[in-house]
């Protein structure tokens, strides 16, 4: 249960070591990284927001880059460009941080019920909880009697057992107490409007140089084309994958 445990608190590992163990397929090291008794975690937060950062960005790029595309091939102007494309990035970076925060807080919300729900039936039904759990073990591969052993002992713990029945029984993870779904909202904001703003960048940089529509809007496509794979880039920080594979799949996909 190390993995799971808050930033801060005391460890039965060093994540990091065994992470670096893991990448280069050490086993002395990764011993020794189990070895480690207490360990407060300070790895990054970005990881946990992953998802987020990636949406809002992937997002954020391709409806930008459209509008711009759309007005460009409308013959719309510069300015016209520039105040749809600003006004998109903002309207929907809102849009899609507030939709991602109250999505969120919403599924926080029933997943709590539930758990509500599981320990009112333990407290008044506690045999009928333990079977139920016995079967859904059984069930998958685990014989009988070391089933009944186990889920009897981790019984004795109410809280603890919730938890686990929250994920086995109904595939529900039980919100940390400190989570706050508006954070994931600023994140999906934030990431919105950085990158959604990388395809106006040519109007507002080269405009000025005289350039016409058709020069303006060549390096905005090399510009957009640049944050895709740079997005793919900062992904592949995050997952520890190739970070040229990364950049190509968003690239590619984001093309």
């Amino acid at each position: 249960m190390a993995d799971v445990a808050s930033p801060g608190k005391v460890q039965m590992r060093d994540l990091n070591a065994a992470r670096a163990a893991y990448a280069e397929g050490d086993i002395e090291a990764s011993k020794t990284a189990h070895g480690v008794k207490t360990h407060n975690e300070d790895h990054s937060k970005v990881g946990g927001h992953i998802k987020c950062i990636v949406f809002g960005g992937m997002d954020g790029i391709i409806t930008t880059f459209a509008v711009v595309a759309g007005a460009n091939g409308g013959g719309l102007g510069t300015a016209a460009i520039l105040i749809m494309g600003f006004s998109n990035v903002f309207a929907d970076a809102l849009s899609m941080g507030v939709g991602e925060a109250l999505s969120t807080k919403s599924e926080n919300e029933y997943i709590l019920l539930e758990k509500k729900r599981e320990e009112w039936e333990l407290e008044n039904n506690p045999e009928g909880e333990i079977e139920e759990m016995v079967d859904l073990y059984v069930e998958k591969g685990m014989a009988r009697d070391d089933a009944q052993l186990c889920i009897e002992k981790m019984a004795k713990y109410p809280k603890f057992f919730v938890n686990i029945m929250m994920v086995e029984e109904l595939e529900l993870q039980v919100p940390d107490e400190d989570e706050n779904p508006w954070i994931e909202g600023a994140y999906m904001f934030g990431s919105f409007v950085f990158f959604g703003t990388i395809p106006l960048l040519a109007y507002v940089i080269f405009a000025s140089m005289g350039m016409t529509q058709e020069v303006l809007f060549a390096i905005a496509c090399c510009i957009t084309g640049v944050a895709l794979f740079g997005l793919g880039v900062g992904k592949s920080r995050v997952t520890k994958q190739t970070w040229w594979r990364c950049g190509l799949e968003v690239l590619c996909l984001g093309g």
